[in-house]
């Protein structure tokens, strides 16, 4: 009778070793990640929730940026600021009801508090004393708010290597405060008109009136040509103005 073979002289092969996919993903996700926190965090101060929304859905879709909160009064914003660190602030300078002046209040803030944090002005005010104003306050950058989308990302980026972003027509607003020679004040077009109309009398309410600005804002233009002058009285400016030849 024939003896059928052991079957522990023959041992079958062992199984092949199949690879972990798992652990072939790891290192993909973790770079994933790792990219998500080298986003460019920013912060959204404006008092109109459609504008942050919509600034929202730009910015988002950029991979090297990510809104982390949104502001729309000068309190929200300096929670957000306190608790979120950004890189980068898209401010706007007209805030609710506030005063016309108080974005500007928030720039000197921001910068004096968080040096280490862009402030980047996104406005609708086009105005060579608002742009030069928030410059002096520490802002990076100005762009008005219709500027186009690839430009307004551009000046993110630029603001966040540390460098100053200005869309063209606020870029010739500083041209032009270059070109003014120290003996000569750099009065912007509007300081000349709220000047004139000073000269003639004027209350600033009125002067408001005319120019179709608010009291505020009267005021607000009235203290940078005191300053500009030398005057520390609305009657000490015509006066200067007039030996300059201003008016």
């Amino acid at each position: 009778m024939n003896t059928p073979p052991s079957r522990a002289m023959h041992p079958d092969p062992a199984p092949a070793q199949r690879p972990n996919r798992d652990a072939e993903r790891l290192p993909d996700t973790r770079k994933q990640d790792t990219g998500r926190q080298d986003r460019l965090s920013i912060v959204l101060v404006d008092d109109h929730a459609i504008v942050r929304q919509g600034l929202r859905s730009i910015l988002d879709r950029e991979e090297d940026m990510r809104v982390v909160g949104e502001a729309a009064t000068a309190a929200e914003a300096r929670t957000a600021l306190e608790q979120l660190r950004p890189a980068i602030v898209l401010l706007d300078l007209k805030l609710g009801t506030g005063s016309d002046t108080e974005g500007l209040d928030l720039c000197s803030e921001i910068t004096r508090r968080y040096p280490e944090v862009g402030v980047l002005v996104l406005t609708t005010f086009l105005d060579d004393a608002y742009v030069l104003e928030a410059v002096h306050r520490g802002a990076k950058g100005y762009v008005i708010k219709d500027v186009d989308t690839s430009e307004l990302v551009s000046s993110i980026r630029t603001v966040a290597r540390d460098e100053s972003a200005f869309d063209s027509r606020s870029a010739s607003v500083m041209a032009r405060s270059l070109r003014t020679t120290p003996e000569e004040p750099a009065l912007t077009e509007r300081e000349h008109r709220v000047l004139e109309l000073l000269a003639s009398g004027l209350s600033n309410r009125i002067v408001g009136t005319t120019l179709f600005i608010s009291e505020t804002t009267v005021k607000f233009h009235v203290r940078n040509i005191m300053r500009k002058l030398g005057a520390s009285t609305r009657a000490e400016a015509v006066y200067e103005a007039s030996k300059m030849g201003l008016i």
